[in-house]
């Protein structure tokens, strides 16, 4: 991965860090969602939330259009997938280096 690519994906798992932006995330992905919409269902204020969605737009996860008055955001599925691949990398990282252990404890 070249520099920018490591500052988007740390971009992307920052976001993911914080369990409301994770929860808010999981929402919009189901379908757009006006931003007060979204802050209704948690305990804090609607700036709050309104900065929650902010961050996981700068990560890519999320997108925001207007529509009159209101705020709409929806989930990136492409950007969400791009962080699964990574995990997915790293798994299989760890995977073999659990079966280069297992083949020398076995003495092959």
């Amino acid at each position: 991965m070249d520099g920018t690519s490591e500052d988007r994906a740390d971009a992307m798992f920052r976001a993911l860090a914080d369990r409301t932006r994770r929860d808010i995330l999981r929402r919009v992905l189901t379908g757009e969602h006006s931003v007060s919409a979204l802050a209704e269902h948690y305990d804090m204020s609607f700036a709050a939330v309104q900065k929650h969605v902010a961050v996981l737009e700068r990560a890519g996860l999320v997108t925001k259009r207007r529509r009159g008055r209101e705020q709409l955001a929806s989930g990136d599925v492409e950007a969400v997938r791009s962080v699964a691949s990574m995990l997915a990398e790293l798994e299989d990282l760890w995977r073999g280096r659990i079966d280069r252990i297992d083949t020398f404890l076995q003495g092959d």
